[in-house]
């Protein structure tokens, strides 16, 4: 069971790249050409999640210039592209936005992910994680990581914060209006 009450108060919410924001692999070619795919889904999430006014960053264990232009066009400021140890960007995001452990959701794939989803508030494994992820995490993702896995923690967490259907109604407005 979800706590409601636990995710009404996430005002931050950082996401991992490879693996849940696209399926983990990518193409390289010989001139070190890098290409991935990510889901216009989440790319949607993204725009909902702002629209409700919530913090967005991104914390990649892996430096990839295709991730850097994609976190561009989705205009997420905050990108640690390259981060190993992802607690220390972790704690510079509570730092710069003023909030505790537990007003912020996490969502990862792989054992770099854990030790920030054991601080983190609400931590949230997509579907085809690694086990040992799974198993720490409060909300396992019907999706799994490159196929709306991110979509649906937005829509999950805008559900339970009661906010959705306005966030919805917004973002009709801003298409309507192509604002």
């Amino acid at each position: 069971m979800i706590d409601s009450a636990k995710i009404k108060k996430i005002k931050l919410i950082i996401t991992d790249v490879d693996g849940v924001l696209t399926d983990g692999t990518f193409l390289q070619g010989a001139s070190n050409i890098e290409m991935k795919r990510f889901c216009v889904q989440d790319g949607t999430a993204v725009a909902m999640a702002k629209t409700a006014g919530l913090n967005l960053a991104v914390i990649s264990g892996r430096f990839s210039n295709a991730t850097e232009a994609r976190m561009k066009e989705l205009k997420i400021m905050d990108v640690y592209n390259g981060t190993l140890n992802k607690l220390i960007p972790y704690e510079e995001l509570k730092k710069k936005y003023n909030v505790s452990d537990d007003q912020i959701a996490y969502i990862g794939d792989d054992l770099i992910d854990i030790p920030v989803m054991e601080k983190a508030g609400f931590s949230v494994a997509v579907q085809n994680a690694y086990p040992d992820v799974k198993k720490i995490a409060d909300y396992v993702t019907d999706s799994k990581g490159g196929k709306g896995a991110f979509r649906e923690l937005i829509d999950l967490l805008l559900n339970k914060m009661g906010i959705y259907d306005t966030c919805l109604e917004k973002m009709k407005d801003k298409i309507i209006n192509n604002s």
